[in-house]
């Protein structure tokens, strides 16, 4: 899909992300033995749990639930590559498999979009790699009685990143897409690494980026403040900044408007249906997140909106079905994004 075709449907319309796919597989109550499929039928260790690895043993349920959120109205799906990483595949010991299920990944998400857009040219449908946090941090310790030890350096995170972005490229993305930052010099080791990639390709790939706000602190666990984390980004050739995940779309409003406000990036939002119940379940409705989520439009606060955990295709078909009616927030550096 060719940059253009992003950069003006940005420009015409609000673009909608997808919901949670998480929240999607676990309706299939998928047993250890559907995990592992037939190709890790003897795999040493447990492997339920490892979403990203469905892609290659169960990527039907993988294409559905894309198909579900392009079928709610989405123009952009992320790829199902949260943990797509050598660090984080560490936790199974599949890290081998990371390119690959990258690829897949990719390629899966690539094909139903392609779909969705030959049935409707005039909404092209759009795929973003996700590249998540990994579950180690390069500014904080993980050992409170040791505050100058790293688990990671920057480098091993920027090999890592480099890796998939690769992968994802490999498999079709249109976007790459850094997500749930809660630690910004992770963020900037991936933002590295894709740059690498660009410079040894001689190519352009449009960089979404969302941090993470952890608490009503309005900071990322790394201790930034939204315009901090814009600060320590905002130098790099984006197509967009925002938040996702941690908070219903309420508590997000503050910290989209100070982005907003001082961004000539398009802005993203992705937020949690609401904050979790005692169970850790999410119980805020679809018309109920669309009523929070009018706030954002209301203040011409974004111009990619989705859902982040606990979202279904119901929430983001009524998200899509609110955001038609409003403009996107002006973009005045996109010509000079398109132009470069």
């Amino acid at each position: 899909m060719s940059k253009d075709k992003l950069y003006q449907a940005l420009k015409e319309r609000i673009l909608v992300l997808d919901g949670a796919m998480g929240t999607m597989l676990q309706r299939y109550k998928f047993t250890e033995e559907d995990f592992r499929g037939e190709r890790f039928k003897d795999w040493p260790s447990p492997v339920q749990g490892n979403n990203d690895m469905l892609s290659i043993t169960q990527p039907e349920a993988i294409a559905n639930v894309h198909a579900s959120y392009f079928a709610a109205g989405a123009d952009i799906v992320e790829t199902n590559t949260f943990s797509g990483t050598t660090i984080a595949m560490a936790d199974y010991g599949m890290q081998e498999f990371v390119y690959e299920l990258n690829y897949e990944s990719a390629k899966i998400a690539r094909k139903v979009a392609q779909e969705f857009t030959e049935k409707q040219p005039d909404k092209p449908r759009f795929v973003a790699g996700a590249m998540g946090p990994t579950n180690k941090t390069a500014s904080m310790s993980p050992d409170v009685n040791d505050p100058g030890f790293r688990a990671i350096s920057f480098d091993e995170l920027r090999i890592a990143y480099k890796q998939q972005a690769e992968a994802l490229l490999d498999g079709g993305v249109d976007i790459l897409l850094v997500e749930t930052i809660f630690d910004t010099l992770n963020a900037k080791a991936a933002l590295f690494a894709i740059e690498e990639v660009k410079d040894e390709r001689g190519i352009e790939v449009p960089v979404m980026v969302s941090g993470t706000i952890t608490d009503a602190s309005g900071r990322t666990l790394s201790g930034q403040t939204a315009e901090a984390f814009l600060i320590s980004i905002g130098h790099m050739p984006l197509l967009s900044v925002g938040f996702n995940c941690a908070l219903g779309a309420n508590q997000l409003t503050p910290y989209l408007e100070v982005v907003s406000s001082k961004s000539d990036f398009a802005i993203s939002a992705y937020p949690n249906a609401g904050l979790p119940n005692a169970f850790g379940e999410y119980d805020e409705t679809a018309e109920e997140m669309a009523a929070q989520i009018k706030t954002y439009l209301d203040k011409q606060l974004i111009n990619i909106v989705g859902g982040c955990c606990g979202t279904t295709p119901e929430h983001i078909k009524a998200i899509a079905d609110l955001v038609k009616d409003y403009k996107p927030r002006p973009l005045p550096a996109l010509e000079q994004t398109a132009a470069l």
